[in-house]
């Protein structure tokens, strides 16, 4: 190893066994359990946007499914885990998503997932900024907080309401970006805006934590009765980069079930293969007390306590070197 190499290399490796050892030492301070999940499954993510890996077990046929799918979270046997009564708790591991390759992005990846029994969106908002102020200290780092709604961020940023807003409205303001609008809907435009308009300008020395979003983008949050109904989610971002996604969990099998298929309707419109969806979290999914869970990318964490923009410097092995 190369002294330039160990210079670059021995502080990241570092940083994350402190980071590790905070996360944990965070957690069992609040008496929330670290539990251990598959990393290969017979059913995969449906979301139309995540591209899974796959693989194929050689064994004995009674093992059960041939195809495996790496997991994209820990999610689905998280929650098997919560409707078998464990009660709070988290997963520390890696994850893989196929094609997510680049300068900030690698296709295996770390992920933090925890689940709060009793919550909602809001209070476990509060403990994912307190977990990250956490780990901004451990660096010798502050941030800001900005808490606003989905609503409120398109009026304070764009003058746009999400709700009232045509299409043809959320398009301007990303003329100048060239995109082909083929086969985009009218929340791909929105997420547009935030990714190409305002993530961008979020300070880097602030914490921005958007709740609430519009009810078709409730993944698998539950949606709150209104006028506009919406989606009791939220998304956390430190400076630009986007570090966890949050629900007040949906645990209702049969709207999940939907969701699942209408998520392989998007896919088999885009030509794209359609995925097994879970039975098993089906089956329980049920039996899930109330409760709030949150996934939080320890890489894109890492590189805002290193202020890298480069995914490389805060890996062993970035894919290429794998």
């Amino acid at each position: 190893m190369s002294d330039e190499t160990k210079s670059v290399l021995l502080p990241s490796l570092h940083l994350r066994a402190r980071l590790y050892a905070l996360v944990r030492s965070f957690f069992a301070d609040r008496h929330v359990l670290e539990v251990e999940t598959p990393i290969l499954s017979a059913a995969g993510n449906t979301e139309p946007n995540i591209e899974s890996f796959t693989t194929h077990f050689s064994g004995h046929v009674d093992a059960g499914a041939r195809e495996r799918w790496l997991r994209t979270s820990p999610e689905y046997p998280l929650k098997r885990l919560l409707a078998a009564g464990v009660g709070d708790c988290y997963e520390l591991g890696r994850v893989f998503r196929n094609g997510e390759a680049g300068g900030r992005h690698n296709p295996e990846f770390t992920m933090l997932e925890w689940y709060r029994v009793g919550w909602d969106h809001h209070r476990l908002m509060e403990e994912t900024i307190a977990l990250v102020q956490a780990a901004l200290a451990m660096a010798g780092k502050r941030a800001d907080v900005l808490v606003t709604t989905y609503r409120q961020l398109f009026l304070d940023a764009l003058a746009i309401d999400p709700d009232q807003a045509t299409v043809e409205t959320l398009r301007a303001p990303l003329a100048e970006f060239g995109i082909d609008p083929d086969g985009l809907m009218r929340d791909d435009w929105l997420d547009l805006l935030i990714t190409h308009r305002m993530q961008p300008t979020f300070p880097t020395d602030r914490i921005t934590v958007i709740h609430d979003y519009p009810a078709s983008q409730c993944a698998l949050a539950r949606i709150r009765p209104g006028e506009p109904p919406l989606a009791e989610r939220f998304e956390l971002y430190l400076g630009r980069y986007e570090l966890a996604n949050g629900y007040h969990e949906l645990n209702d099998a049969t709207e999940q079930r939907g969701r699942f298929e209408r998520d392989n309707t998007v896919r088999r419109k885009r030509g794209a293969r359609e995925v097994p969806l879970d039975e098993k979290l089906l089956a329980v999914l049920g039996a899930m007390p109330d409760c709030a869970g949150v996934a939080l990318g320890v890489e894109r964490l890492l590189m805002c306590l290193a202020g890298t923009d480069a995914i490389a410097d805060v890996l062993a092995f970035p894919f290429a070197d794998a």
